[in-house]
């Protein structure tokens, strides 16, 4: 089942930000949201993980579980690197899965240290890290690639289209090449936008 935005609208207390808002994302891919600072490309992440609600209109066909990337890591500054991918994984393999998950993003030498001791780049990974890993059925992510050089950001891109050949995957860039990586659909948003292109 598509998840669907049907006509939203939503606003802050001091700003309007979607109005009259839909769209349909693909059952598989990667859809890529753009557009210029404060047009509301966070606040559809927001609304697809219910953290806000639509003033008005409609969202659909919502899974049960969803996977996400932030803008900011939100790693645990006193849980290890493979506990910090871990921690969102319920099977018996947990450690296993995680130590996969952080091999592919270029970090299974780093297993056992705290975030603290890495730098932006490699905590930014381990945050895609822990997202990739992570069960949802739908995977959102923030300016994954942001505090990454070009090469390997690449690199992290080709790993979130391999997720996409599965699932629905929805991203937040100011990046103009990461569509391009990630074989993507684009929504530009622009302030009040009224309808995805």
């Amino acid at each position: 089942m598509s998840i669907v935005l049907k006509n939203v609208s939503f606003s802050y207390p001091d700003k309007p930000v979607l109005r009259g808002f839909s769209y349909e994302f693909p059952d598989t891919g990667v859809t890529c949201l753009t557009g210029p600072s404060g047009c509301g490309k966070t606040t559809v992440l927001r609304l697809l993980m219910g953290l806000e609600r639509p003033a008005s209109g409609t969202i659909t066909g919502l899974p049960p579980r969803i996977s996400v990337m932030f803008q900011e890591d939100r790693l645990l500054p006193w849980a290890t690197v493979e506990e910090n991918v871990s921690l969102v994984l319920d099977s018996p393999d947990a450690e296993k899965t995680a130590r996969q998950w952080l091999d592919a993003v270029g970090l299974g030498d780093v297993l056992a240290d705290r975030p603290d001791a890495l730098s932006g780049g490699m905590r930014r990974r381990v945050a895609l890290a822990r997202a990739l890993a992570a069960p949802g059925e739908l995977l959102l992510l923030d300016e994954p690639f942001t505090g990454l050089d070009r090469p390997l950001a690449q690199d992290m891109a080709a790993l979130v289209r391999g997720i996409a050949e599965t699932k629905p995957v929805v991203m937040v860039t100011h990046g103009a090449e990461e569509p391009a990586w990630l074989d993507a659909r684009t929504v530009e948003l622009t302030p009040l936008s009224v309808a995805g292109n």
